[in-house]
């Protein structure tokens, strides 16, 4: 009987259990976070209901609020287009997919069902796998470097980040792993003067057109990998005069302007998403100032570390916190080396080298492109830890190929850096001995950060309406109105999120009593000037008309620095608690005591 080593068996193996590995910490605690705002749009959106329909300026009941939650029967896919478009600044592909998934399950507590919302996103994450494993396959064309860069998928806590939230980063992912698998053979093809099937070419132009349907950050995606294949034509060119005008490079051409395209039909949908309020919060206001320099480094920094390793660092607990980031800092010590000696040999190897040259071009040029628009257009993209997800997918490929080089170097009795051909060096890491271990060591961290995040003791959500609906549930014994100001469908979001805690809370308790009132008082001035008050007088309009006695929480209430909204609150009877003006996660917050009026 042949070894299993030897077995056909092994690499579908193998690549199962990765999956199986993937598939469990994803699923794993994926009710359990509460809800963010962003997550409540793609909800509200798939349903095919709008965030129109919740009333402003008017005191509302909760179940009035959760409205938009509620399952609608008779709304159907033109739904999820024309409150999409007209609302929000995103593509309508994902959420339409959304809304055929939603109805496949039966509504909970009367509402959308949170492992329903993001089973999506968890499951398109599981199929990210076997896709990686196939990018490696083709880049590389070694089973062993994709093997690996499907585990480091598996395990990768900031793909898990992605995975377990109710958004549609997981199908972006997708398809820059099948944009870059186009990429990668077409680069084959013209290195090899030889013309790209039209069957790839083709295939090509759609995963492109998909996925700029699905995030148009994906056209970035778009950008380096043009970039690089510029670069090609240069210097094809300057070895033979001409050579992008051949046969060969016609084809490429054939496919820019196919997913240009495909590309054009979203032109009048993006320009309504420049300088939207939705998309304010990636302006930089002061571009001269020192943080809005060395700040993106710094955020882009600690979202490279988090591809590969995130240990409990956002713990309660502040001796825990200095472990994981003393064990993290001892772990990529140890790594960096490890996986630079490994990139160093695939890259001059003559049979993996040429993918690793290619995806590394892609890799670079992508984060060049971030940090362009960041320092030139004044628009931050490190802010978002998620729009890296248009070269994720390159990085976990690299990586896979540098982990391959550590195990073969292991298995062929030499280090990374040493070539059949050369002389034995030294190295202070004992590759010969430990690199099996190693990549070991690497699967264990990886697991050990996806645990970190499923029990979100890691990207941590910004938002935590979980936090702060016990303290207002435990503090009010009187009837109780929650208000904010209200600029976009952000602010009900944010509502939202307090309300969906309250009434699962009632729920099981099988009480709905007490439930408190909500008040969105829209602003569109800048709370900053000093002549905003709109949301004060909106407030104090409304008050006048409640009975006596109840508890005012302001939560994220914003009006102008000089505003006289306490001592107007006072005379209507409303006396501030100074003991409850504090804030948690994503929420500041101002109790008053309306006694009287």
């Amino acid at each position: 009987m042949k070894a299993l080593s030897h077995s056909r068996w092994l690499h579908p193996c193998l690549l199962l259990g990765w999956i199986l590995l993937g598939a469990a910490l994803r699923f794993n605690h994926l009710a359990n976070k509460a809800l963010w705002t962003d997550e409540f749009s793609t909800l509200v959106f798939s349903l095919g209901n709008s965030f129109r329909t919740v009333p402003l300026d008017q005191v509302i009941t909760i179940r009035r609020l959760l409205e938009p939650l509620q399952p609608d029967p008779t709304a159907g896919i033109d739904g999820v287009l024309q409150h999409l478009m007209s609302e929000s600044t995103h593509p309508p592909l994902y959420f339409v997919l959304a809304h055929l998934w939603m109805q496949l399950f039966s509504p909970e507590n009367g509402l959308v069902s949170i492992w329903v919302g993001r089973s999506l996103p968890a499951l398109l994450g599981v199929v990210s796998i076997p896709a990686m494993f196939g990018l490696g396959w083709l880049a590389f064309r070694s089973r062993l470097a994709g093997q690996l860069a499907a585990m480091i998928m598996a395990v990768s806590p900031y793909g898990l980040f992605l995975a377990q939230e109710a958004r549609h980063y997981t199908l972006s992912i997708l398809w820059v792993i099948a944009s870059l698998s186009c990429f990668v053979v077409a680069t084959q093809f013209l290195r090899d003067r030889r013309r790209l099937p039209i069957w790839i070419g083709l295939a090509w132009v759609v995963v492109n057109s998909l996925g700029i349907a699905t995030h148009y950050f994906f056209g970035l995606t778009l950008f380096a990998e043009a970039f690089f294949l510029i670069g090609q034509a240069i210097t094809q060119s300057r070895q033979d005069p001409g050579a992008w005008l051949r046969p060969y490079w016609r084809r490429i051409y054939a496919v820019v302007a196919g997913t240009i395209v495909g590309g054009l039909i979203w032109l009048p949908a993006l320009q309504s998403v420049y300088g939207s309020d939705l998309t304010e919060w990636i302006e930089t206001s002061d571009r001269w100032n020192l943080m809005a320099w060395i700040g993106p480094i710094f955020q882009a920094l600690a979202a490279w570390i988090t591809m590969l390793s995130l240990l409990p660092v956002e713990a309660e607990l502040l001796p825990i916190v200095i472990a994981s980031g003393v064990i993290m800092i001892i772990y990529f010590i140890w790594a960096m080396p490890l996986l630079h000696q490994g990139f160093q040999a695939q890259w001059h190897s003559q049979e993996v080298g040429p993918g690793v040259q290619v995806l590394a071009g892609f890799v670079l040029g992508a984060i060049a492109l971030i940090f362009a628009i960041t320092y030139g257009l004044g628009t931050d993209l490190t802010r978002g830890a998620r729009y890296n997800f248009m070269y994720f997918p390159g990085v976990m490929a690299l990586v896979g190929a540098s982990l391959a080089a550590v195990w073969n170097s292991a298995s062929a009795n030499r280090t990374p850096t040493e070539h059949p051909s050369s002389t034995p060096q030294r190295t202070w890491l004992p590759f010969k001995k430990y690199g099996k271990p190693a990549i070991l060591a690497v699967l264990l961290m990886g697991v050990l950060s996806g645990l970190t995040v499923t029990n979100n003791l890691g990207y941590r959500k910004y938002y935590r309406p979980d936090l702060l609906a016990p303290v207002i549930r435990a503090t009010s014994q009187v009837p109780t109105l929650i208000a904010t100001t209200h600029n976009t469908h952000v602010q009900t979001g944010e509502l939202m999120g307090l309300a969906w805690e309250f009434w699962h809370d009632s729920a099981s308790d099988n009480s709905t009593k007490d439930l408190p009132q909500f008040l969105l008082a829209h602003q569109t001035c800048n709370p900053k000037q000093t002549a905003c008050q709109q949301s004060a007088e909106v407030l104090q309009q409304n008050l006048a008309d409640l009975p006596r006695p109840f508890d005012l929480w302001l939560v994220n209430f914003y009006t102008s620095s000089e505003s006289a909204l306490p001592s107007s609150l006072q005379t209507q009877g409303c006396a501030v608690d100074p003991k409850l003006n504090s804030g948690v996660n994503g929420y500041s917050y101002q109790l008053y005591h309306c006694l009287k009026q």
